[in-house]
């Protein structure tokens, strides 16, 4: 079975072709600037040249078109005929509390996800303009949604709810919900394999650390608390997000500075975190290498930044009374050395005992950086979000297939 992985933005639309039978990746690739007369499409097919043309792409419509026309191009392309793709996977932020596992789409789920557009305005609209997308240029193929929140909707009430008038969560639905699920759900059972150990035993802190951030407590394979909360603006501090502030700092900053609701928004998303203390950027390269240079903004930046990180995952081990493992994973959790040791040397009350060389050295494989002995174990696992979707679409069509 071949699966097309679609993970749509609003003016942007990733996508990976897999071939299930294997897992391998056939070809993935990427069209940006979507709305604009100078798109740009990219194809990387395996074994052969990227291949990157501008043109112009005014809807998502048109974008899956290239992108289906790249594909099975005569010379770049990797497939003889679109006919050949059995599923689409799509990849929906906010599924809020009606979905907690994968879903075929169905009239009914579209309505749904349209309904949660209020949770993730940004995300949930144009994750449904890439499902209108595949129906117009593949109308008989099936597609399958998965969503980030699914993994954490076994959060017991006492993680998800807020302190605050219940008739708010159960008018409006305000409540927690997590995000970076498919990431957490795959790296925990990757972590379980490298372990040689049941995931149903295991207290694991999944640390999805990019530019968006986040921390999971899994025990026993299922999310008990997650940082981020009914938006990824809650949690760690992060590269242009402020994570967990005093939320009376909203009203009194509105009032100081005049801000509009939308203003006030704007810079706790986009320009606060990493960015707003190091004033050098959002980059956890920069950061480092403005520290190495001696800046002492970007080397309180990345204090903070450690810092609120090493408190959630205490805070997570104390939550499950016990800890086997912390795994990084991500772009920043994955590559960066510095973040990792500062972490782990802050934890070693744990038990952790950290091994500098494994940790300094360069892979792409699951990898341990802490030494055979240690009563923790800390993990490098790359996660792999997109061969989640595909692995869920796959299942859902077998399942299908066998009630038919």
């Amino acid at each position: 079975m071949i699966v097309l992985v679609i993970n749509a933005g609003s003016s942007s639309l990733k996508f990976q072709l897999y071939q299930m039978k294997d897992e391998s990746v056939l070809a993935k690739g990427r069209v940006e600037r979507i709305g604009m007369e100078s798109a740009i499409v990219t194809i990387e097919p395996t074994g052969k040249p990227e291949v990157r043309e501008v043109r112009e792409i005014l809807e998502h419509t048109t974008a899956i078109r290239k992108v289906l026309d790249m594909i099975v191009h005569p010379e770049h392309g990797v497939l003889k005929s679109v006919s050949e793709i059995d599923a689409v996977g799509h990849r929906v932020v906010h599924g809020g509390e009606s979905f907690s596992s994968s879903v075929l789409v169905t009239e009914e789920v579209k309505r749904e996800i349209k309904r949660l557009f209020d949770l993730a305005p940004l995300h949930n609209p144009a994750h449904m303009l890439g499902i209108h997308a595949v129906e117009a240029n593949m109308p008989e193929v099936p597609q399958a949604v998965v969503f980030d929140t699914a993994f954490h909707q076994t959060m017991p009430p006492v993680s998800y709810l807020y302190p605050i008038p219940m008739v708010l969560y159960k008018k409006h639905k305000i409540r927690r919900y997590g995000f970076h699920g498919t990431s957490h759900a795959y790296v925990s059972e990757q972590a379980a394999k490298f372990l040689g150990r049941p995931l149903e035993e295991l207290k694991l802190v999944t640390c999805h650390i990019g530019n968006g951030a986040s921390c999971t407590a899994v025990d026993g394979g299922k999310s008990i608390d997650t940082s981020m909360g009914m938006t990824p603006l809650e949690g760690l501090m992060m590269g242009t997000r402020s994570g967990d502030i005093d939320p009376a700092i909203v009203p009194f900053t509105m009032a100081k500075e005049d801000l509009t609701l939308s203003e006030v928004n704007s810079m706790l998303n986009k320009h606060s975190g990493l960015l707003a203390i190091s004033n050098i950027g959002s980059d956890m390269r920069e950061i480092a290498e403005a520290m190495e240079a001696g800046d002492r903004n970007a080397a309180l930046a990345f204090e903070m930044y450690e810092y609120r990180l090493r408190k959630y995952i205490g805070s997570y081990a104390a939550a499950m009374n016990g800890l086997d493992a912390i795994v990084f994973t991500a772009g920043v959790g994955e590559n960066s050395a510095l973040l990792r040791a500062a972490v782990c040397r802050g934890l070693s009350f744990l038990g952790i005992e950290f091994d500098e060389e494994a940790n300094a050295r360069r892979s792409p494989d699951d990898r341990a950086i802490t030494k055979p002995g240690s009563r923790v174990q800390v993990l490098v696992i790359p996660t792999n979000e997109e061969l989640v979707i595909a692995r869920d679409t796959y299942g859902l069509i077998l399942n299908r297939n066998d009630v038919e």
